[in-house]
């Protein structure tokens, strides 16, 4: 269980939107950190509060152990959670983080009898289909060649040997939490849940995204955007209207 004083560690708020009547709880794809969703906070302030989650291991926390499953970072994140619960949340998350997002509500439905307001999930299959993925055994010039192929580090990073070396293993362990990752059956969600996918997206097909829908018995909304794993920067406007729109905070300031 974590301490409740790493918080700080754990939660990053970087436009504090008291008055807000929701949060976003933003968690990162394989390898992210949580300024990956800094754009988002500052575009949703001050109608939604927005909190980003930094995984152990990176930028700031990088001289911390990883953690290395799914069910062990749930953990970690729900507990780190506790203390924003006094309001109405949502949880958002892309790639790992999307079944990081689902495993932490559960947690939270199951341990303190309170589900999400909504859960959008992006770039990931549903828990329910399963691909059997080894690219954390790959050698370095391998994971490298999957990030490329994924497009989601900027080029100036791939190009810079000293940079590559410090995120490397940050990457491949999350790789491995991600692809080692077997979904538990048990009761389906109750909260709406918004599926959001590319559509050249290599690592998961529009119908494995779409059964994503078999894990709530709430609404379930699905949207296909152009582009591949990483379609979310092309399209982070209409993405971010889009939740607006579910969340019920009126359309962004043009």
């Amino acid at each position: 269980m974590s301490d409740a004083n790493d918080e700080g560690l754990w939660i990053r708020q970087y436009h504090p939107a008291p008055g807000s009547p929701v949060r976003l709880v933003c968690l990162p794809h394989a390898g992210g950190s949580a300024s990956f969703y800094f754009p988002v906070s500052r575009s949703l302030s001050p109608d939604v509060d927005v909190l980003a989650v930094q995984y152990p291991g990176r930028q700031d926390r990088r001289h911390e152990p990883m953690v290395a499953d799914i069910p062990a970072l749930s953990r970690h994140v729900a507990d780190q959670l506790a203390g924003w619960l006094d309001k109405p949340f949502a949880l958002f998350g892309h790639s790992m983080g999307a079944s990081l997002a689902f495993e932490v509500a559960r947690i939270l439905r199951r341990e303190r009898d309170v589900e999400p307001a909504h859960l959008f999930v992006s770039g990931r299959r549903a828990p329910s289909r399963f691909r059997d993925e080894r690219v954390h055994e790959e050698d370095d010039d391998g994971l490298i060649a999957e990030m490329r192929k994924l497009a989601g580090t900027a080029g100036s990073i791939l190009g810079d040997e000293e940079m590559l070396r410090m995120i490397l293993p940050a990457i491949r362990n999350d790789y491995r939490a991600a692809e080692t990752y077997r979904y538990e059956p048990g009761p389906p969600l109750a909260c709406p849940v918004t599926a959001f996918v590319g559509a050249d997206d290599p690592k998961v097909t529009v119908d494995e995204a779409r059964a994503w829908g078999e894990h709530t018995t709430g609404d379930f909304e699905f949207e296909v955007f152009p582009g591949g794993h990483f379609y979310l920067t092309d399209h982070s406007a209409a993405l971010l209207e889009r939740i607006r729109g579910a969340l019920g905070v009126g359309v962004a300031a043009v």
